[in-house]
């Protein structure tokens, strides 16, 4: 569905090469467009991961993602719409990844193991309730434990745990095979991979242009988008098996933590928050999510600690993604950005209603939608 052009112009550049823009390149290739990805740091092969942050360095969100997949955890008072999406999209995650591991020939790291949620104290197990009784009452899968209950399922579990919940349909994957997954799928259906990087969207030679860059879609289209900086460690695990298999999201003395083991070995913990755009990695939030994590787990303190990084979340005034079109100077662009934490389980959706706008037109959920912040609104780029 090659649209008419000039030479050298391509149908659609995407800027942005983590999880959301990739995906949407590799929706769109396969839709039957000619594609580029426009990102300072993807290789122009598209498939060599980018080379390991030293500690401490500032890296984008993906990079520091631990990916759950939990549109049950990740659902809060007063946000209907945006969990509909989160469930919509968790639907989704088994065939997309079934199909993206088939079409890179690589794994993504799925695992549907299912999430505990735990508390330590009473104030915990009562925080924990209140909002376990919410997602109840909206429908999503969430059943409360006792402590002995969480503890047969995973014996690790510190004896002082007071309670908490299993919610079986919140899953997990591995961001950086993710990505690096994406790549090579994408690469496969034909994208072009550009490492530039975009200063204004009128440098992309291309006859449309979607903005998937996460915070740095603010400077290109001048969007209500904000870091929210998250600090995040990684552990390995003492003969390379972790002693629990479910991720575990944790509520200790009033800190909430989660816990992501790996199949290699690896256990991922995170995150702190910061609306701040610096990116230091502290010694209190490393001090903070240890602590945590080893009052959950006390043999997480056997662990050796390998990475620590911190990445900017980009946030909205509504914790809402934007999705759909907009005008920035003189040109029209779709914005695909301001996913929050939400990133790596909305990738899915997010690809698809992109693509569908694209390619057939198919409008987008008014919730989403730029607009919302004020009216200068276009029907498409």
């Amino acid at each position: 569905m090659s649209i008419g052009r000039r030479a050298g112009r391509v149908d659609l550049g995407i800027v942005g090469g983590g999880p959301i823009g990739l995906a949407v390149a590799w929706r769109c290739a396969q839709r039957g467009l000619d594609v580029a990805v426009y990102d300072d740091a993807t290789p122009e092969d598209g498939q060599r991961p980018p080379a390991r942050k030293a500690i401490g360095e500032r890296t984008g969100a993906w990079e520091v993602a631990a990916g759950m997949l939990a549109p049950v955890g990740e659902s809060c008072f007063g946000e209907p719409e945006l969990t509909a999406l989160l469930t919509d999209s968790a639907a989704r995650w088994p065939g997309f990844a079934a199909e993206l591991e088939a079409a890179a020939s690589a794994e993504v790291g799925y695992r549907a193991e299912g999430t505990l949620v735990v508390a330590l104290t009473a104030d915990d197990l009562a925080a924990a309730v209140r909002i376990t009784a919410y997602q109840r009452d909206l429908g999503l899968g969430i059943d409360r434990l006792t402590p002995s209950a969480l503890r047969e399922l995973e014996p690790v579990l510190s004896p002082r745990v007071r309670g908490g919940a299993l919610a079986p349909g919140d899953h997990q994957v591995d961001p950086r095979r993710l990505t690096s997954a994406l790549r090579i799928a994408a690469g496969r259906a034909g994208v072009r991979f550009v490492r530039r990087r975009v200063a204004d969207v009128c440098e992309v030679y291309a006859d449309r242009v979607v903005v998937a860059a996460g915070c740095g879609a603010a400077r290109l289209t001048g969007l209500p988008v904000r870091p929210v900086r998250g600090e995040v460690l990684r552990l390995r695990a003492p003969g390379g098996d972790p002693g629990f298999r479910h991720v575990i999201r944790g509520y200790a003395d009033g800190r909430e933590i989660y816990l992501v083991p790996r199949r290699d070995g690896e256990v991922v913990l995170g995150a702190t928050s910061h609306e701040r755009a610096d990116g230091a990695v502290t010694a209190g939030g490393v001090l903070e999510l240890l602590r945590a994590a080893a009052d959950l787990i006390p043999e997480i303190e056997e662990y050796a600690l390998v990475e620590a990084q911190s990445g900017a979340r980009p946030g909205t005034p509504d914790n809402r993604p934007i999705l759909g079109g907009w005008r920035t100077g003189s040109r029209e662009v779709v914005v695909a950005t301001g996913h929050y934490r939400h990133g790596i389980l909305l990738t899915p959706v997010t690809a698809d209603l992109i693509a569908g706008l694209l390619v057939d037109g198919v409008a987008l959920p008014d919730a989403f939608e730029a607009a919302r912040f004020t009216e200068r609104r276009v029907a498409c780029a």
